[in-house]
């Protein structure tokens, strides 16, 4: 796949572009989302996501564009998971509604400017290190294994990061706006709408390390790997009021994560061993007979492992709900919790 600079540059001032128009057309002025809007919005990136993926095809080879959309489907369904954090951190911080869009769209930037950063670095490790497809696929199957069986709950407002926080920065106890920052009685305070900025940021971090990982096991393109990302975080914060409250029900999002996760997992260490020149494995020698998983099957799989992951997540949400007779709360024993 043959990608310039100059289609780096243009796809870079694009997305920042996108960006700017955000904050100055949705988020500037606070208020909260209309159903409506947000389902205009999230139709118009997820369509454009989509025809972005039928040019690659069509312009450089359905065998990219297979990946794309296996990359874009993958960390589509990560982003959702990442939302679901973000509904805990807004919640335990108690935003107020109508800055809740500030906060997501201060997430999404900082989201996009770590997965860059990891992206470079992936790009440069797998240009001069073949073996680091060992450390990928181990490293994604211990996600895997935490995605799945981690029923361990933190408060986002009171775990270590921000208990550090508070001790070494005065902060108030009250909003004043979307203020970052505020002087009282000639001291400068930060507010609890910065401290819930930097507990997103961290959330941020950790999902950077979940989510490169994951796509770099689907294609070794860091063009895709970057425009799969943007177009994923792309409509997130319209998503965030749009499936709200279809958040609380996906109950087995984090079971059928894991089993993405734990699929890649294995196919990065298939492909390592296929081209393997680790001197301990094989004499140094590659394992041809170890197949390639073909990116027409990883698609498929993906795409059929979120399908029964949220049908059945709903199809336990109803039952439950018809058994009590009251909406199902949420059952976070089935999440991860990536604020710890």
């Amino acid at each position: 796949m043959q990608i310039t600079p100059l289609i780096w540059i243009i796809t870079i001032a694009v997305t920042i572009a996108f960006c700017v128009y955000e904050f100055y057309a949705h988020v500037r002025t606070p208020h909260a989302p209309t159903i409506g809007e947000s389902a205009r919005w999230s139709a118009f990136y997820i369509g454009l996501a989509l025809l972005f993926g039928v040019g690659v095809g069509v312009t450089s080879g359905w065998t990219f564009g297979g990946e794309y959309f296996a990359g874009y489907l993958t960390e589509k369904a990560l982003s959702i998971d990442n939302l679901f954090v973000f509904l805990l951190v807004m919640s335990a911080f108690a935003v107020p509604k109508i800055y809740q869009q500030k906060v997501l769209m201060i997430g999404i930037v900082i989201a996009l400017i770590l997965r860059g950063g990891f992206i470079a670095i992936g790009a440069a490790l797998i240009e001069n290190l073949s073996w680091i497809f060992y450390i990928f696929g181990a490293l994604l199957l211990v996600l895997a294994y935490r995605q799945a069986f981690s029923n361990h709950e933190t408060d986002p407002a009171n775990n270590r990061l921000m208990r550090f926080v508070r001790r070494h920065v005065a902060v108030t106890d009250e909003y004043h706006g979307d203020k970052l920052t505020v002087k009282k009685n000639g001291k400068r305070f930060i507010t609890p709408m910065l401290l819930t900025i930097v507990a997103i940021g961290f959330v941020d971090l950790i999902f950077a390390v979940d989510s490169i990982p994951a796509i770099y096991g689907l294609t070794s393109e860091p063009y895709i790997v970057f425009v799969a990302n943007a177009f994923a975080l792309m409509g997130l914060r319209q998503l965030f009021f749009l499936i709200g409250g279809l958040l609380e029900r996906l109950v087995y999002l984090a079971q059928g994560l894991a089993v993405i996760l734990a699929f890649i997992g294995v196919k990065l260490v298939f492909h390592a061993l296929h081209v393997n020149e680790l001197p301990f494995i094989n004499g140094g020698q590659p394992l041809l007979w170890v197949p390639e998983i073909p990116i027409s099957f990883s698609l498929l799989f993906i795409g059929a492992t979120i399908t029964v992951a949220t049908v059945a997540s709903l199809l336990k949400t109803r039952g439950d709900s018809s058994r009590s007779g009251t909406p199902t709360p949420i059952d976070h024993s089935t999440r991860k919790e990536h604020s710890k």
